[in-house]
């Protein structure tokens, strides 16, 4: 039996929103720094770079998992007890890694990791999308980004100060994924309607986007593996811990920066025009990097790379939103999401793996690689489609890649425009 009980009077919108951004903060924050966190404490433990990359792809297959599970879950048990549960269950996968030795028993942990982490975010964002109004949907989504860069950034800090293998900053996770559960659970109101829950087409964004889901699987390699990799490729150059808790906040910020330029110009021109520059400035950011020979340089590098790279996945939504039909913007969302987590549920065990026979180095060299192939297919396909109309574009928004429900909740579309939950 789900929860629908309704108040006999309905809280302000502030007053709704307010529990759910302290929540999304303690989430995207504790769930930002684990995936440095675990990376860092990996290598320290001693394992392999392979076996690093294994410990990311299984946290993407997790978060695939997620996306097809949880909107069941939701509709059986509702938001709150969703939320609660996997919370607790993030909790007591990152206390796990304190007594389990590492190696399998720290992937599996990672996998539910993954999965729980998909579910929570897809609650946020289904109550959010709940609560947002025409004329409020802009401010939310703002401040909800305001509240993923902050938490995100702010949370690689806490690394250097509680250390990466010590007991300490596994509670200091554990006690913000249980924080998050406070705020939901004494917020005023009812559980909001569930998302739908139904099978995923995966050819379905084939069929609509080659382009979109081309590019959104390339990031998934690229990105996803960078998230994972990214901190070891900083740890085996010899930098300290407070510098690639830096070299990870630089790339998120920078990625955060260049939304809005790319945005903008995208909505005036040919999409796929944007996401050719952008994608050549990811390459060539990460051929800089590769080379670079001081910490300057390489800080400049990250800059330019989160830059290029993070809007490419906003990018890649939109063209494909651009060619949906009405009735298609759920699956697509849906398949969004299953194409980048299958890409970075590759993209870190491959790159570990040429990380471990050509170098530190080879790492942005195979970033390079994949981006320069990203952009030969999306010319390919500009020969064989037409662009959509500047008049039937769809705004660009910047998406966080947190489950499926952020493009619902930027396209404002309510849990029953396109099929109702089941009952």
């Amino acid at each position: 039996m789900t929860q629908t009980d309704t108040p006999t009077d309905t809280p302000p919108q502030a007053g709704r929103l307010y529990p759910l951004l302290i929540a999304a903060a303690c989430l995207l924050g504790a769930n930002g720094l684990s995936m440095t966190m675990i990376a860092v404490r990996a290598r320290v433990e001693g394992l392999p770079d392979t076996s690093i990359g294994l410990l990311g792809s299984l946290y993407f297959a997790g978060l695939i998992s997620g996306v097809l599970l949880a909107p069941f879950l939701i509709a059986r048990a509702g938001h709150i007890r969703v939320f609660a549960a996997l919370a607790s269950i993030s909790a007591i996968a990152v206390l796990a890694l304190a007594f389990a030795p590492a190696g399998w028993p720290w992937m599996i942990a990672r996998f539910v990791s993954g999965a729980a982490f998909c579910g929570t975010a897809m609650v946020l964002e289904s109550w959010l999308n709940s609560i947002a109004s025409n004329t409020s949907r802009g401010r939310i989504l703002s401040i909800y980004r305001i509240v993923d860069l902050g938490a995100v950034m702010g949370g690689q800090f806490i690394l250097p100060v509680f250390g990466a293998t010590g007991p300490d900053i596994l509670m200091v996770l554990a006690v913000l994924f249980c924080f998050a559960v406070v705020p939901i659970s004494l917020a005023r109101g009812g559980n909001p309607p569930a998302p739908p829950a139904r099978l995923v087409n995966p050819l379905m964004l084939w069929r609509v986007s080659p382009v979109a889901i081309v590019g959104i699987f390339t990031i998934g390699l690229t990105n996803g593996a960078f998230r994972m990799i990214g901190p070891i490729y900083a740890e085996s150059i010899g930098l300290g811990l407070e510098t690639v808790a830096a070299f990870i906040a630089i790339w998120v910020f920078a990625g955060a920066i260049f939304q809005y330029p790319a945005g903008w110009v995208s909505d005036r021109v040919d999409r796929r025009f944007v996401l050719i520059a952008f994608t050549i400035g990811a390459g060539a950011a990460c051929l800089f990097i590769a080379r670079s020979m001081t910490q300057t340089e390489l800080f400049i590098g990250v800059f330019f790379f989160g830059g290029f790279a993070l809007p490419l996945y906003s990018l890649s939504a939109a063209h494909g939103n651009d060619h949906a039909k009405p009735g298609q913007f759920i699956d697509v969302a849906a398949g969004i999401m299953l194409a980048f987590g299958t890409g970075a549920m590759i993209g870190p065990f491959v790159a570990s793996l040429l990380m471990g026979a050509f170098g530190p180095a080879s790492f942005f060299v195979y970033t390079a690689t994949l981006h320069l192939m990203l952009v030969l297919f999306v010319i390919v396909r500009m020969f064989s489609r037409d662009a959509v109309p500047a008049d039937q574009r769809r705004r660009f928004v910047w998406l966080l890649r947190t489950s499926p429900m952020m493009n619902r909740l930027a396209r404002g579309e309510k849990p029953d425009e396109n099929g109702s939950a089941p009952k």
